[in-house]
C-alpha cells in the first residue's frame, strides 16, 4: 500500500469511528416527574420510588434522566408544570397524586403516564377501570373516599366521649365525585356515631390559618384530616396546630404520626411509591398503560403515637393497642 493511500485510510478512519461510537450508544430513557409538593418533602417521600428504580437497574444520569417539576403545594400551578414537561417529550411523565395526574392527562394522550398514589381513578376519571385502564394512564390507589369514615370510628375508639368534630379538607383535592363521594362517606359515619360534624375547608397552604381558626372557635373537641396532597404538604403546620390546640386527630398516613400526630390509617405511602416503579420498567419495555392493571393496597396501617397520647390525657387500652401495626413511643 501506497504512503498516501495508508494516510488517506487512516484519515478516513478517524472521521468514522466518533460517528459509529455515538450510533452505538444506548438511548437513555427520559422521564418527566411532576409532584404537586416542594422538592424537600417530594425527595423525602418519593425516596423508595427512586431506591425501586436503582433495583431494576435504573441509574439516574447514567441510564435514566429524570425532569423534576414541583408545585410547592399549589395546585393551580401543575398545569403549567405538566405543559413544560410534555414540551420536553419524555417517555414517561410520573405523576405523585390525582391532581397531578389529571394534570398531566389534561396535557397529553400520548405520553405515557404512571400515576402514584391516586385516590379513585375510576371516579376522576383518570382510567375507564382498574383492571384495564385503556387510556395512556396507569398506577397506583390508595383508596381514598373508603378509608375516612373507618378513621372517624377509630378516633372515636381512642376519645369515647367524641361528640364535636371537625374535618380539615382541601375541596378540590380531586374530581368532583371523589369529594363529593368522601363527603358522603364521613357524614354518613358521623350520624351512625352521634358526631356532630363540621367540614372545614382550606383551598390552599394560606388558607390553613383560617382553618384552624375556625376550628377552635367551633370548640372541635378532635379533628380528622380528608385526603389530600396539599394537606399533607402541610403535615408538619397541621401536626403543630394539633400540638398547641391540645386536640386529639386522625390522620391518613403514619407520616403525621412520625412527627407527632396522634394516630393515622391507611395505605403505606412508601409501598404505593415503591409499587410505581415497575410500572416504568414496563412501559419502558414495550408494555401499554391501557393493558397495566392499576395497583390497589393490600394492607392498611393502624399508627400511634402514645407519647402524643399521653400529652393529651388520653388513655389507649390494651384492646385497641392490639389491633395496632405500629406503637410509637
Amino acid at each position: 500500500m501506497k504512503r498516501r493511500e495508508f494516510i488517506t485510510l487512516i484519515g478516513g478512519a478517524a472521521t468514522t469511528w466518533p460517528l459509529v461510537a455515538r450510533a452505538q450508544q444506548p438511548i437513555v430513557p427520559r422521564l418527566g416527574m411532576l409532584m404537586p409538593g416542594s422538592s424537600a418533602l417530594s425527595g423525602t417521600i418519593l425516596e423508595p420510588f427512586y431506591r425501586g428504580l436503582h433495583d431494576l437497574g435504573y441509574i439516574e444520569g447514567k441510564s435514566i434522566v429524570i425532569e423534576r417539576r414541583y408545585a410547592d403545594g399549589d395546585v393551580v400551578r401543575l398545569s403549567d408544570l405538566a405543559a413544560e414537561l410534555v414540551k420536553l417529550k419524555p417517555d414517561i411523565i410520573v405523576a405523585w397524586s390525582t391532581t397531578a395526574a389529571l394534570a398531566a392527562k389534561h396535557g397529553t394522550n400520548a405520553i405515557p403516564i404512571v400515576a402514584a398514589v391516586m385516590a379513585d381513578p375510576v371516579g376522576d376519571e383518570l382510567v375507564a377501570t382498574l383492571a384495564r385502564p385503556g387510556g395512556n394512564i396507569t398506577g397506583t390507589t390508595f383508596l381514598g373516599p373508603e378509608l375516612v369514615a373507618k378513621r372517624l370510628q377509630l378516633l372515636r375508639e381512642v376519645v369515647p366521649k367524641l361528640s364535636r368534630v371537625a374535618a380539615l379538607w382541601h375541596p378540590h383535592a380531586y374530581g368532583e365525585r371523589t369529594m363529593a363521594n368522601m363527603s358522603k362517606e364521613i357524614e354518613a359515619s358521623a350520624r351512625t356515631l352521634g358526631i356532630e360534624l363540621q367540614l372545614v375547608p382550606a383551598a390552599n397552604p394560606d388558607g390553613l390559618a383560617s382553618a384552624f381558626s375556625t376550628i377552635v372557635k367551633e370548640r372541635a373537641e378532635a379533628f380528622i384530616v380528608l385526603p389530600s396532597p396539599m394537606l399533607f404538604s402541610q403535615y408538619k403546620r397541621i401536626v403543630a396546630f394539633a400540638a398547641s390546640s391540645r386536640l386529639p386527630a386522625a390522620y391518613q398516613v403514619r407520616e403525621f404520626v412520625d412527627a407527632g400526630g396522634l394516630m393515622s390509617y391507611g395505605a403505606n405511602l412508601g409501598d404505593l411509591f415503591r409499587a410505581a416503579a415497575p410500572f416504568v420498567d414496563k412501559i419502558l419495555k414495550g408494555a401499554k398503560p391501557s393493558e397495566l392493571p392499576v395497583e390497589q393496597p393490600t394492607k392498611f396501617e393502624l399508627v400511634i403515637n402514645l407519647k402524643t397520647a399521653k400529652e393529651l390525657g388520653l388513655t389507649i387500652t390494651r384492646e385497641f393497642l392490639l389491633i395496632t401495626d405500629e406503637v410509637i413511643e
